[in-house]
């Protein structure tokens, strides 16, 4: 399986209102930079939204390691709380339904294709390629104001 590492972010002006997204893929010293955005959103798709469109650039199963800024993201994947929201008919611990099904069903079957590691990293700390895709996000959003 191939190795690679992915680097995302989401960006939105409002909360809801216009929004970015972005993802750098990095394989054997290459990069493929993936951005989009919508008109009006929220942050939080928009960072799911991210994680996506890198999975499903990448044409076979691979491994990767996703580095993101969302604890959004990242926690309800890596603690287990999307698949127990999934169990319970998309409703949350606290009874209340889950926001943004619709990514989430689309995140998890692109996560039964490829071996997928979530790690956290604060955002807007000097890191190289979250930085990067912070400014790609953000100009994409600046795109539907």
């Amino acid at each position: 399986m191939k190795k690679i590492e992915m680097y995302t972010d989401g960006a939105c002006g409002g909360n809801p209102g216009p929004g970015g997204y972005a993802c750098i893929l990095i394989y054997n010293g290459h990069n493929k930079k993936i951005s989009g955005g919508e008109s009006m959103t929220t942050n939080n798709r928009m960072e799911l939204k991210a994680v996506i469109e890198g999975l499903k650039a990448l044409k076979e199963p691979c491994a990767v390691k996703v580095t993101s800024d969302s604890k959004y993201v990242v926690d309800a994947v890596s603690k287990g709380w999307v698949y127990a929201w999934r169990e319970k008919g998309w409703k949350k611990a606290d009874k209340k339904p889950a926001l943004n099904v619709d990514l989430w069903e689309e995140l998890l079957r692109l996560l039964e294709i490829h071996e997928v590691e979530f790690v956290w990293i604060k955002g807007h700390d000097g890191h190289k390629y979250n930085e990067m895709c912070d400014k790609m996000a953000v100009a994409e959003s600046e795109k539907y104001k």
